[in-house]
């Protein structure tokens, strides 16, 4: 079988699959944020932390519960990393660095789990599981709560209300994440991924030393790395590592994890609204753009001409035997073009223009499909910009979902569209201006730049991967792109939530025979017209400096 087409059928594979999960996972996410009542183990939990699950909230109240619960987040794994030392289970690590610690920890939290450390050689079991493992559940399930908080505006009558913060992110945890995460921890094991507390021993003798490994709860950890979007790896070789990603099969099945729920919100949102239709057209432009961009990487990597390529079966650099070209980029596309950030290659090692493919995929936002409820948020943002560039194109007064989108409603869109591009080509700037940290650049020129701009796009796009050429591991960038990553991930959310609040605070106004179908393939088509005009006006001019003077060059 040629390369190529192995790559196809993958696709194929993961489309059928993703579209047998995608009704019931999408109706249980609708039931499980719409039902009144509650689970034995959830109000333990509700009564330990001092919560009323029935309250309803307006948007001031429930950001301020996600920013809370988000800011002691930070200040606990903070912690628990400066006392790695001190704690058992920590394998003889030492404490982590202040400046690394704050880095993991705002990562983490984020949603980004952008690492400037060796797993195998800094993390302990302790703050592994107790620490990050633990985020990779809660910070995946704040991320749906806003998006789920998005839906009750548009589907709410002059209330206000977005339900309970609190109620939202332990439903979201104890009913939807934690199961299929045990489920897909197990699938991994029988891949043959490992899951054990060994600590660390020798597993050969080399010249000039022996190597050692150690072991960890790494199947769990990886499903729900997947699962949530996150991406942060045992190991420094993420997900190329055997023990997180032992074969083919284990490669395609953490692709689906990946991809399944972001999906599947489509149709919960086609649920809470009262219109699958809805639904459907957000999913056919997710599907759109991430076949496409599918597409496209895998022609760059298979197209580049030349005798050891043709005998590799494409661009092999960087890429491992056992997944070949088009595993990796399948890969590539599905964690950039969601909030994972897990790699089972390099992206510096990729052509030219696949690595500005996987750039892009970030710059557009991550919504195509996103990360868990992130990228859901930020599609709805873009769909209310269609309308509303419809609405000019008409000379009516724009309306989604039975809403008007006035002026409040366009500013506070206006706003979450520019805040992560101002975060990424500013501390973009400025690290080039300045002449320290140009020092970590593993390469000069064109894929030098590359370098930067992937970091910083990565961190406040609440990615996580990277272009594994930048020693990322110092000072500066472990302050900026921690701060970047907060606020990449927590600015936005404000504006997200305030844009809900405006929405639920209005009456729905009926339709008429000029309302824009937003149900129907011409807006799904106007909204991916939208979302690559806005990309590419304004990440172009970064995008030519670095991946496509390069792509060019070659």
């Amino acid at each position: 079988m040629s390369p190529v087409l192995a790559g196809v059928l993958q696709v194929l594979a993961l489309v059928v699959a993703l579209g047998l999960a995608y009704r019931p996972l999408g109706d249980h996410m609708a039931r499980v944020y719409t039902s009144p009542r509650h689970l034995r183990a959830e109000k333990w939990i509700y009564k330990a932390i001092g919560a009323n699950p029935d309250t309803q909230m307006r948007w001031p109240a429930y950001l301020r519960g996600v920013l809370a619960f988000s800011a002691v987040s930070v200040l606990f794994l903070y912690l628990l990393q400066r006392l790695q030392g001190s704690l058992p289970g920590s394998l003889g690590f030492a404490s982590i660095d202040p400046d690394q610690a704050f880095n993991t920890a705002a990562s983490f939290v984020a949603n980004t789990n952008w690492q400037s450390y060796y797993g195998e050689q800094a993390m302990g079991h302790v703050v592994q599981t107790g620490g990050l493992a633990v985020q990779n559940f809660v910070s995946a399930a704040v991320g749906i709560a806003v998006a789920v908080a998005l839906v009750r505006g548009f589907a709410a009558t002059r209330s206000g209300e977005l339900g309970n913060f609190w109620a939202d992110l332990v439903r979201g945890t104890v009913r939807i994440l934690l199961p299929i995460a045990v489920i897909s921890a197990i699938v991994l094991v029988a891949c043959g991924a490992i899951q054990n507390f060994s600590g660390i021993h020798d597993v050969g003798q080399f010249t000039g030393g022996s190597q050692q490994w150690n072991g960890g709860a790494v199947a769990s950890q990886e499903a729900i790395k997947e699962l949530g979007t996150n991406g942060g790896g045992y190991f420094n070789a993420n997900s190329a590592h055997p023990f997180e990603n032992p074969n083919g099969l284990s490669n395609l099945f953490e692709i689906f994890l990946i991809l399944v729920i972001p999906f599947a919100l489509t149709r919960t949102f086609g649920r809470m609204v009262g219109s699958l239709k809805q639904g459907y057209a957000i999913l056919a432009t997710m599907g759109v753009i991430w076949l496409g961009f599918t597409a496209l990487m895998m022609w760059t990597e298979f197209a580049h001409h030349g005798p050891a390529f043709d005998i590799a079966g494409g661009a092999m650099e960087g890429k491992e035997n056992r997944f070949g070209v088009g595993g990796s980029s399948i890969f590539a596309v599905a964690t950039t073009l969601t909030s994972t950030g897990a790699v089972n290659s390099f992206h510096s090692s990729y052509t030219g223009l696949g690595g500005g493919i996987t750039m892009l995929g970030m710059q557009l936002g991550e919504i195509a499909p996103g990360g868990t409820g992130s990228g859901f948020y930020g599609m709805l943002i873009m769909a209310v910009v269609a309308v509303f560039i419809a609405g000019l194109m008409v000379g009516r007064t724009p309306e989604y979902l039975g809403k008007k989108i006035g002026v409040r409603e366009i500013k506070l869109v206006a706003c979450y569209i520019l805040i992560t591009p101002a975060l990424v080509l500013c501390f973009t700037a400025v690290a080039m201006a300045l002449p320290t940290p140009g020092n970590s650049m593993t390469n000069s020129g064109a894929h030098g730049f590359s370098e930067i701009l992937y970091a910083y796009t990565s961190g406040a796009n609440n990615n996580g991967s990277a272009f594994a050429g930048l020693n990322a591991d110092t000072q500066w960038f472990n302050t900026t792109i921690g701060l970047a990553m907060l606020l990449g991930r927590f600015v936005p959310m404000v504006f997200v939530l305030a844009l809900a609040g405006s929405l639920a605070g209005q009456r729905p106004v009926p339709a008429t025979a000029g309302t824009l179908g937003t149900h129907k393939p011409l807006f799904s088509g106007l909204l991916v017209a939208t979302i690559m005009i806005i990309a590419g006006l304004t990440y172009f001019p970064a995008l030519a400096l670095g991946p496509l003077a390069e792509g060019l060059a070659s």
